[in-house]
């Protein structure tokens, strides 16, 4: 029995797009002897689907192209596909009007429908808003092999490997008494530094408990603020990962399941010794070529699916600038990049020469705009008000949003994407200018802090000093070195850095993850080893700052708890930390 996993990027609401990477899939499977094909969670209509299933066109259009695929598939293939399927019972009986569902296709048409049992609403999810759970597990027999069915969260519950049991129903235990042979799961789940470890060995160890092989098939792309990694595995009855597809990268594999084994065999076995229970959290120690690729396939998928071509930003002779610039370059090419350079009478010579020099290096086209005579024109329109105050934020903000809507112009005029650059450290304490710097169309490293922003620039250029890339760019130094051995600032008054209101990247760092990520009061960061004052400003300045993330554009997710979808916060509300 030869088995493939398709691990697709579909976009959302492209059904009929998304059904055509389905049927070339299973023609592909088709070709490589295959007898079943597996797609990701979701995958005729794109996960998260969000508020699309409110539109009851939008399921019919669902439905009557499930049925166009199963007539179009290979006849010799039965393919497992990812949609929603209408709640019969909802008007007479209550509940929600859909199940998330993997349909059976085959023989030209839907042999069997498995709902999806347990739906998450943490984090970025919100299942419960539109899907009814359902009620049992079940399988379906291709051969003489016992398939069991299963989608994405229905594995998460492994109360042996977590340590607490998050459901009332543990859908594969229930498999497992149904005496199945295989588990497949079809997957949409989202990137987070380090999730890709804590995903195979959650599977690993529950093969391990219940002597069923998995095969775990995810999807990959970007959609909107979410990243979707790939790394597709499977699992044999030891716990060894035997076939582990590519990240953040479509890809294909077929695998067997020998029956005279009981088991499946695979290509590239990995042991599962030493496997144990991992936090899900951002971990510092994973590698920045990881968050690199999530960050190029995440812009790189945003810019498609929305349908534009080219990006524009501003480029200030920064580290922040500096990266977005590199990742944007290499997410959809250097000649689609436009870097816009806005000198004002504060900006220092090494700036403006380490921009053009940044440009040079990635081979973008780059525009100056001086903003010298536009200040002075704000200073004369607000002379008489501003009269007798003394120079503060305010006229440093003017600034910011002088070259926000320069760059705003440009982007209306040539129809270019606009990325903004601010980082995490500086969005959580609110180190941003709203429609100044904050302006944009995706928010690129808004969930990267700044020390990893510099630990990112420093990867690659070590990257391309050992030649591992240079059909990129063809140089060996892509961030020029000054841009990261020069104290940070925003350049909005003479002398300025960020250190004269910030403390130091590593300790706000440090404080951040730990009050964002781990939800450390600031009596536990203070016990740490931080300075008390330092803390309760800091804390005070992330809640304080609530309004503006909550005005931002959308920010790529890399870690467990980013500015976004998941992020649930008030605005008005009294700190309590």
């Amino acid at each position: 029995m030869k088995i493939a996993i398709a691990q697709l990027n579909p976009t959302i609401g492209d059904i009929l797009g998304n059904s055509s990477l389905i049927l070339e899939a299973a023609k592909k499977a088709e070709v490589e002897g295959a007898n079943l094909l597996l797609t990701p969670e979701l995958s005729l209509i794109g996960y998260p689907p969000r508020d699309l299933l409110l539109n009851p066109s939008f399921i019919a259009a669902a439905g009557a192209q499930l049925q166009q695929l199963a007539q179009a598939l290979p006849p010799k293939v039965a393919v497992i596909a990812g949609t929603v399927v209408p709640n019969a019972n909802a008007v007479q009986l209550g509940g929600k009007s859909l199940f998330n569902s993997a349909v059976l296709l085959q023989n030209g048409a839907v042999q069997k429908v498995f709902h999806k049992r347990l739906l998450p609403t943490y984090d970025v999810f919100d299942e419960d808003r539109y899907f009814e759970p359902g009620e049992n597990s079940n399988y379906f027999t291709l051969g003489e092999l016992k398939i069991g069915v299963t989608i994405c969260e229905d594995l998460w519950n492994n109360e042996e490997f977590w340590g607490k049991r998050t459901y009332a129903g543990d859908p594969v235990s229930d498999l497992v008494k149904l005496g199945v042979d295989l588990v497949v799961n079809l997957s949409a789940s989202p990137y987070s530094a380090g999730k890709r470890e804590v995903r195979s060995a959650m599977l690993q160890h529950s093969v391990i408990g219940c002597g069923i092989p998995i095969i775990y098939a995810n999807q990959i792309g970007g959609n909107d603020d979410i990243i979707f990694d790939g790394s597709s595995f499977a699992v044999n009855r030891k716990g060894d990962l035997i076939q582990v597809l590519a990240s953040f990268e479509t890809d294909f594999a077929v695998l067997e399941y020998d029956r005279a084994k009981q088991d499946l065999v695979g290509s590239n076995q990995q042991s599962a010794a030493g496997i144990e229970a991992a936090p899900l959290s951002f971990d510092p120690a994973v590698g920045d070529a990881e968050i690199w690729a999530a960050l190029v396939l995440g812009v790189r998928d945003y810019v498609r699916k929305c349908g534009f071509s080219k990006v524009v930003l501003g480029l200030s002779g920064g580290i922040d600038s500096a990266l977005v610039a590199a990742i944007a370059s290499c997410a959809i090419g250097h000649e689609n990049v436009l870097g816009v350079l806005m000198p004002s009478p504060y900006s220092s010579d090494h700036s403006v020469n380490d921009a053009v020099e940044l440009a040079r290096n990635l081979g973008i086209r780059i525009e100056q705009l001086p903003i010298g005579d536009l200040m002075k024109t704000y200073d004369r329109t607000l002379g008489d008000l501003f009269v007798n105050t003394t120079f503060g934020i305010a006229e440093e903000n003017i600034q910011s949003r002088i070259r926000g809507n320069l760059l705003m112009a440009i982007s209306n005029k040539f129809g270019h994407l606009l990325l903004s650059t601010g980082n995490k450290s500086e969005m959580s304490v609110g180190y941003c200018t709203l429609y100044g710097d904050m302006n944009g169309g995706l928010a690129v490293i808004s969930d990267v802090p700044k020390t990893r922003v510099y630990s990112l620039c420093r990867w690659l250029n070590s990257e391309f000093e050992q030649g591992k890339d240079d059909v990129l760019w063809g140089k060996k130094e892509i961030i020029p070195v000054n841009i990261i051995n020069k104290a940070p600032s925003a350049e909005l008054k003479p002398g300025q850095v960020d250190q004269d209101s910030l403390p130091a990247y590593d300790v706000l760092d440090d404080i951040l993850q730990r009050f964002i990520e781990h939800h450390e009061s600031a009596q536990q960061i203070i016990a740490a080893g931080h300075e008390e004052a330092v803390v309760k400003r800091v804390v005070k300045l992330v809640t304080q700052a609530e309004f503006k993330r909550r005005q931002a554009a959308p920010g790529l997710k890399i870690s467990d708890r980013a500015f976004g979808t998941g992020w649930r916060m008030p605005i008005a509300k009294v700190s309590f930390y």
